[in-house]
């Protein structure tokens, strides 16, 4: 292995690690507990089973009050003896701003956080745990042995004016998005293309499903992020393909690659299946 080898070999290895961090960070996919659909008025709150949003046993009182959604917008009601907080203050009454309106506000209870997001036409709770199971348990990403050869210059079309491309999540939700382009990449000789997602970080992101899929690699597809484009290049390293947050918790709200970008090759690189 050559110096420039080992430097790539390196930087990947530390990529992945980083992913780990994340993963198991205090916020991570793997605290993610539950998701609780909200229905049009009040929304009970607390560990007694009967409740509409149903804490972890012992996490929090029985009854801890509600959430109360209206045309869209939700209020948290404390009606019980839990110390409660939003965004770190303490709070009995609050409107609570979701996703779908910059960054989200943190509801705490204890090891508990909550917080609103909209998908589709509904908006839901999701409920993190830094006490999870799947994050106790959990016994480390699994990746595919690094091979440089799969690191490829590809070309970088622009859609002008961007093409609407229709989005199904894993529960069905199709939204109509609109992609800023496709990459063109090589592989054994053949020329492949893949549609990007819109997305508000820098660079390009990527979803696609391959032939590894629902064997060696999670059934649903795989992501995958770039640097911006340079002169009408970006660099598609297969390495850092990953899991979407779907393949650690069953109650995230991934969205799935659109058919175009099924490939029909395998691409043996990047995240393996999680056990």
């Amino acid at each position: 292995m050559t110096e420039q080898n080992r430097a790539y070999v390196a930087r990947i290895d530390a990529w992945r690690r980083k992913m780990e961090e994340s993963l198991r960070a205090d916020d991570g996919w793997l605290t993610v507990a539950g998701l609780f659909w909200l229905g049009e008025g009040a929304n009970s709150l607390g560990a007694d089973p009967e409740s509409d949003i149903v804490l972890p046993p012992g996490s929090a009182p029985d009854h801890v009050g509600s959430f109360d959604f209206h045309g869209g917008q939700t209020t948290l009601h404390v009606t019980g003896d839990a110390s409660v907080t939003v965004n770190g203050a303490p709070a009995t009454t609050a409107m609570i701003k979701s996703d779908a309106e910059g960054k989200p506000d943190l509801v705490a209870i204890g090891d508990l956080t909550m917080l609103v997001i909209h998908r589709g036409q509904r908006w839901a709770i999701r409920l993190r745990d830094k006490q999870s199971q799947a994050r106790r348990t959990f016994s480390g990403r699994r990746w595919f042995p690094i091979h440089e050869s799969y690191c490829l210059t590809a070309s970088f079309v622009p859609y002008d004016p961007p093409k609407p491309m229709p989005i199904t999540n894993i529960l069905g939700d199709t939204e109509q998005a609109a992609s800023p382009g496709y990459v063109a990449f090589t592989l054994d000789g053949q020329e492949y293309r893949l549609d990007a997602s819109p997305d508000p970080e820098p660079g390009l992101f990527l979803t696609f499903r391959d032939l590894t899929a629902g064997g060696s690699t999670y059934p649903a597809g795989r992501y995958l992020r770039t640097a911006a484009p340079q002169n009408g290049k970006v660099t598609l390293d297969f390495n850092q393909a990953y899991n979407p947050p779907c393949a650690f918790t069953a109650f995230a709200t991934c969205n799935l690659p659109p058919l175009q970008n099924h490939l029909p090759i395998a691409i043996e690189a990047g995240e393996l299946t999680h056990r």
